[in-house]
């Protein structure tokens, strides 16, 4: 329904950039009315209200929520690479990849449910694992690590809010995709061979993933507890 988001309000963590931008876009164009966080560089325009936040932090996670009243959804893209180019990063990584990739978006996803529980707002929360999660891809352990756990605790959640509550908690799990942190491996050539090989017709597009998000925002959607990867058949 092209109008079913026109005055709903929806905060988009991380939403500044990349894959947020698109869907910010997408969903400000049907009228929603938009909260979007950034973490440390302000962006020069936003279709939304800008807040600077760490997801990390209790006091940011509360001052972004206290932007949106009335809150409908919640979309989380926050996360970092948590890369270890030698073994002896790995601990460090693994650390950072807990911190920015499943504490900080759970707890503001558990925060957000509990002020639209509070409301009684029916509403719907979509978080961002990868599809490394779901895939075994060697040197991704700190990475892929958190963002399993994202999904599986995103899935408890749902459980815990589904019923009288209605609020509906899903994940989305892109693949290669020229936007947010895939973009620069792709420009580097990295990922040629999926294509050479047939793996996939092409590199997914920011505009795939909006409109997965966009299908788990639409306030008549009957589906919760689940994870969409978008990845054009890449892990199959």
């Amino acid at each position: 329904m092209p109008d079913a988001l026109a005055g709903k309000r929806i905060v988009l963590a991380g939403g500044a950039g990349g894959l947020g931008r698109v869907t910010a876009e997408r969903l400000a164009a049907e009228g929603a009315e938009l909260v979007v966080s950034f973490r440390t560089r302000k962006p020069e325009s936003s279709p939304g209200t800008l807040v600077q936040a760490e997801l990390e932090t209790a006091g940011d996670r509360a001052r972004l929520l206290d932007a949106a009243p009335g809150l409908y959804g919640l979309v989380v893209f926050t996360g970092v690479p948590a890369r270890a180019a030698t073994p002896d990063q790995l601990e460090q990584a693994m650390r950072d990849s807990f911190e920015s990739n499943y504490l900080g978006p759970i707890l503001l996803a558990r925060e957000a449910a509990d002020r639209m529980r509070a409301d009684g707002t029916p509403g719907a929360i979509v978080l961002f694992s990868t599809m490394q999660a779901g895939a075994l891809f060697p040197g991704s352990t700190a990475y892929a690590g958190a963002k399993a756990s994202l999904a599986h605790a995103a899935r408890i959640l749902a459980k815990e809010l589904r019923g009288p509550a209605n609020i509906r908690v899903n994940v989305v799990s892109p693949g290669v995709t020229a936007a947010g942190m895939a973009e620069a491996s792709i420009a580097s050539g990295k990922y040629d061979r999926f294509l050479k090989d047939g793996m996939v017709p092409r590199f997914g597009r920011a505009a795939d993933v909006a409109r997965a998000v966009r299908f788990f925002l639409e306030p008549d959607n009957y589906v919760t507890g689940q994870v969409l990867t978008v990845d054009g058949g890449l892990t199959l």
